[in-house]
């Protein structure tokens, strides 16, 4: 059982409870167990604190020797968002990749080898998945990390890969309540608006979570967006008219709900990370997701401060603050009664996960010949057209197909560029050699575009290889649309280039 240590009142232990703090370290700081002690139930694993899994294994216990139900969360969707493989690119395609395909069967099926794998490390709450609608084709944060377009090949997805990840008896947490899908603003940078009127929000983006709701998801992550049709005034993690009038009451729903980082800029340049935390616990959130960016013990200690002030302020009732700290805690009592004992896990890449994600990856891919089709039989040049990453996804993770492709085909060679000169610069690096353009959401970069409209001119021969959300007509004398970078989307594009 875990011990609580004596002098930390209710109130304080409350305030504790309800935080999802990150930290620094492939190892727990003294400060983080010292908290855990006192009644802290949450820590959240982002890339800087993985380096393999049996050291993810060993934290987690670290973790554990302190509290033995702490919830241990992570972001990791699979595909282009992974924390697990941040250093080698993901074993699992993405959301869009298994939108593509449309089996929920191998939809749940990936999800559940996904959990099997958090819960051999320990982790037992995945900030997964994403029930967004992508209907905004240029949506600069969701894009892949959506099912799709469809809303009811969305819903039905987001149900299967709920189910498949609880069965491993790790925790889901469906993302982002209303939908962040129909965005041209990313909210980690500012605040998103969507205008849709109510009967299109209730057609279309509430639908995906209704179903992960009756599917049973233990937890839903809030967005940090305004949607003037639910509430003019609130975005959506400080809307008590979304999350308690809507999600709770109308939805029905009664298990955890989470919000997105808090230090995300559409939150902190807004209301700030204290304020906002106070706002969001008082509007029916449960748990504060703060980390990603700001990860050191005195922020923990200014959010503890502050739900402590707010409530004998008055501000916010104690009841309500007591509460989300119940339902933080009755997540932690459900993962440890269902998660297996942690075991010592294999490499990242090495077991069964690879087998599923890859059979998933190889059906993702649409192919297309154009009319310049010839075989790629010998070692090409692979000109990587490289945007700037979302911090979801982040820039640390390597993509594309150049190292799978040369596996497949020695010598292959390989560049980097981006920007207005991007295609010339490509096209004089390559040389006599055959060129294989690599882009990622060629249809919201006009230098992209522009790029592969020189090397296509230049060399029809060119094959275009889109990870991205395809949206233009295939291209090239060989187009392959993965639906997503995840290195087994490389891999399956690599070996349909190479013919094997």
């Amino acid at each position: 059982m875990t011990t609580i240590a004596s002098g930390t009142d209710t109130l304080t232990r409350d305030a504790l409870a309800v935080l999802q703090p990150g930290f620094t370290g492939t190892s727990a700081p003294s400060w983080l167990l010292r908290r855990l002690g006192e009644g802290l139930a949450s820590v959240g694993l982002f890339g800087r604190n993985i380096a393999t899994p049996a050291q993810v294994a060993a934290l987690t216990a670290q973790l554990r020797a302190e509290r033995d139900d702490v919830l241990v969360a992570i972001d990791e969707e699979g595909g282009d968002v992974t924390r697990l493989e941040v250093r080698t690119g993901s074993s699992f395609p993405g959301n869009h990749a298994l939108g593509a395909v449309d089996d929920t069967a191998l939809t749940e099926a990936v999800a559940h080898e996904l959990g099997r794998r958090l819960a051999a490390c320990g982790v037992n709450l995945n900030w997964a998945p994403s029930a967004d609608i992508n209907s905004n084709v240029d949506n600069p944060v969701i894009g892949v990390r959506s099912f799709g377009a469809d809303t009811s090949l969305v819903a039905r997805h987001t149900a299967a890969y709920v189910s498949g990840l609880q069965s491993a008896g790790v925790a889901a947490c469906t993302k982002h309540f209303p939908g962040h899908g129909d965005t041209a603003v990313d909210s980690h940078h500012a605040m998103p608006r969507i205008d849709a009127e109510l009967p299109v929000l209730e057609s279309r983006e509430l639908v995906p979570f209704r179903a992960a709701i009756e599917a049973g998801t233990r937890a839903v992550m809030s967005a940090h967006i305004l949607v003037p049709a639910l509430d003019p005034v609130h975005p959506a993690t400080l809307s008590r008219r979304i999350l308690t009038g809507l999600l709770r009451e109308e939805l029905g729903y009664d298990g955890l709900i989470v919000t997105d980082g808090m230090e995300m800029q559409a939150i902190s340049a807004t209301y700030g990370i204290e304020r906002g935390s106070v706002l969001a616990i008082a509007a029916g959130a449960d748990a504060i997701c703060v980390g990603g960016g700001l990860s050191d013990e005195p922020t923990v200690l200014r959010l503890r401060d502050a739900l402590v002030a707010a409530v004998r302020s008055g501000e916010l009732p104690e009841e309500r603050l007591a509460d989300a700290a119940a339902r933080v805690r009755a997540l932690a009592a459900w993962t440890a009664s269902t998660q297996p004992t942690p075991s010592t896990p294999s490499s990242a890449g090495s077991d069964a996960g690879t087998d599923v994600g890859l059979v998933a990856a190889r059906r993702a891919l649409k192919v297309t010949r154009g009319a310049h089709f010839a075989p790629v039989t010998e070692a090409p040049y692979v000109a990587a057209f490289t945007p700037v990453a979302n911090i979801a996804v982040g820039d640390e993770t390597p993509w594309g197909v150049a190292a799978e492709l040369r596996r497949l085909l020695p010598g292959t060679e390989t560049g980097s560029f981006t920007g207005e000169r991007a295609g010339a610069e490509a096209l004089a690096a390559a040389g006599s050699r055959r060129v294989v353009a690599v882009v990622r959401d060629a249809h919201r970069h006009t230098w992209m575009a522009e790029a592969l409209d020189i090397l296509l001119a230049a060399r029809p021969d060119t094959v275009v290889v889109e990870m991205g959300v395809p949206q233009s007509p295939p291209r090239g004398a060989l187009h392959i649309a993965t639906h997503g970078a995840a290195r087994v989307c490389g891999l399956a594009a690599a070996e349909a280039i190479a013919g094997a």
